[in-house]
């Protein structure tokens, strides 16, 4: 479902600010993969993901989503293959419009928009069954302004709607940093059923190594650009946090003590 082939991405090259943020990385996912992305600050976690979402070209390397190279598509042309979740529970939604029609934007997400009317009866039926599976009673607020709901409410919307196009990767940019403990569990929740619910290929960042081992069938280690530890299957259902914190002191040598505090 993913490949990334060889990509690397250099920031300001050239210049007393050159970053180098991506060097070299390669890896394959199958359809069905959750993965999850764990590193400290500066790793190149979300720089892999904007890469994919097309945010910016990369120096090199190919990136192909379902058999499709992507490499050279603006971001907007890769809306048909991508779902991707936030970070900021205000992205990803339209505040000022109803939760009905943030959800009938969703759903035609990546596809060429005519003068129709916006929400179609049908449309509305099924809305209120999806809403009705995240258990938050967003079924009964449809025409509620999305602005009006709570950080974690809005989060679990922009999952449904990140979802509801059947993406061919959904993409989880630390979708539960901005939020409380119990809401975070609570998102995470969610975002499991909907991954398994769909099928859906997924990539999720996190700096929570409990969550990290938690979710996912396969779990990714970044230090300085680079992908230091993968594991996955059995594997990773053994890991604990201090297998983790091991690992990284193993592989990431100076920058361990730094970024040991950032990952705990």
């Amino acid at each position: 479902m993913l490949d990334i082939i060889n990509i690397s991405k250099t920031f300001n090259p050239g210049t007393v600010n050159e970053k180098r943020a991506i060097s070299d990385i390669s890896f394959h996912m199958n359809k069905g993969d959750f993965v999850t992305v764990i590193g400290g600050n500066g790793a190149g976690k979300s720089t892999l993901l904007n890469a994919i979402a097309g945010v910016w070209p990369i120096d090199r390397g190919s990136i192909v989503i379902g058999g499709k190279d992507v490499t050279a598509l603006p971001e907007h042309k890769r809306a048909s293959y991508i779902g991707r979740v936030f970070q900021d529970p205000n992205k990803g939604t339209a505040p000022d419009m109803q939760i009905e029609e943030n959800l009938a934007l969703a759903y035609r997400r990546g596809k060429i928009r005519g003068l129709r009317w916006g929400v179609t009866k049908a449309e509305k039926e099924s809305d209120r069954d999806k809403l009705a599976t995240l258990g938050l009673g967003l079924e009964d607020r449809m025409n509620a302004k999305v602005g009006l709901l709570s950080g974690g409410q809005r989060q679990a919307l922009t999952l449904l709607m990140a979802s509801l196009s059947n993406p061919q990767l959904l993409l989880l940019d630390e979708h539960t940093a901005a939020l409380d403990p119990t809401t975070a569990k609570k998102v995470l929740e969610i975002s499991d059923e909907i991954v398994s619910a769909n099928g859906l290929t997924a990539i999720m960042i996190t700096h929570n190594m409990k969550d990290a081992i938690a979710h996912g069938n396969r779990l990714i280690m970044m230090d300085a650009g680079k992908i230091i530890f993968d594991v996955s299957g059995d594997e990773k259902k053994r890991l604990t946090k201090q297998d983790l914190l091991q690992k990284f002191a193993e592989i990431a040598g100076a920058n361990a003590e730094s970024d040991r505090m950032a990952l705990s």
